[in-house]
């Protein structure tokens, strides 16, 4: 009977002492919600919303941001120099690029024409049965090929017979006009002068082992090309009058 009432005077102490504490920590609370309330109600009471506030530390933490960020970039940069492996922009690049191929190719820079440019072909009429190309040394030094060789081709293309005056003019039997010789100035240029890999003109002609093989100057490209064959020439004359 001792021990059971010693044991409930211990429950009945422990029960009052958290009664305590529950009622303890219920005021607590209660003082910090009145508190919290009072501190709203002097913030509401003080507040003007005409007023605005100033960001001058937020401005201040960006400066010193960006110019820390340009400080690194620049010693990042100088450090990729030194070492040799610097970034550049995609302007920068062409910008070297078209340095180093004007560098390179002075005639780039002068504007100059890529292609062959051959001038129209200036002819006259010698008599009733001859034509004469007046400019035909001018398209030798042009595609810088030798005289006989381009006579001959365009004697076989027009399968007639001629040769050169006193002024280098070509004179030829039969009655041509300027667009015969045109056409077939371009089809020699397209088979014995420009480059069939680059399609520039600055090609050199040379016979090697009985063949003649086009080389480029520019792109180092050869190729073999065909000999000039000569045409059927029919024999015109005076017909042997019978005995």
């Amino acid at each position: 009977m001792a021990a059971l009432r010693e044991f409930c005077s211990r429950s009945n102490m422990e029960d009052n002492h958290n009664l305590r504490e529950l009622c303890f920590r219920s005021n607590m609370g209660e003082n910090n919600l009145n508190d919290k309330k009072d501190k709203v109600a002097q913030a509401a009471a003080t507040f003007d919303p005409t007023k605005k506030k100033k960001k001058k530390k937020a401005i201040a933490i960006k400066e010193s941001s960006t110019s820390t960020d340009d400080s690194s970039m620049n010693s990042s940069a100088l450090e990729k120099t030194k070492t040799g492996e610097a970034d550049y922009e995609y302007e920068e690049l062409l910008d070297r690029l078209l340095m180093k191929l004007r560098d390179d190719n002075p005639k780039l820079a002068d504007g100059e024409k890529r292609g062959l440019v051959l001038s129209p072909p200036q002819v006259l009429r010698e008599g009733s049965k001859k034509t004469v190309l007046v400019n035909f040394m001018e398209y030798c030094r042009t595609m810088v090929r030798q005289a006989d060789h381009v006579m001959s081709f365009m004697l076989a293309e027009l399968g007639t017979s001629g040769s050169l005056d006193g002024q280098l003019r070509l004179v030829v039997k039969g009655r041509f006009s300027p667009k015969n010789f045109g056409a077939i100035l371009r089809k020699y240029a397209n088979q014995y002068v420009i480059c069939f890999a680059c399609k520039r003109p600055d090609t050199r002609l040379s016979k090697e082992n009985r063949l003649n093989y086009l080389r480029c100057e520019r792109c180092c490209a050869s190729r073999s090309v065909a000999p000039i064959e000569a045409g059927f020439l029919a024999k015109v004359g005076k017909r042997n009058s019978a005995a």
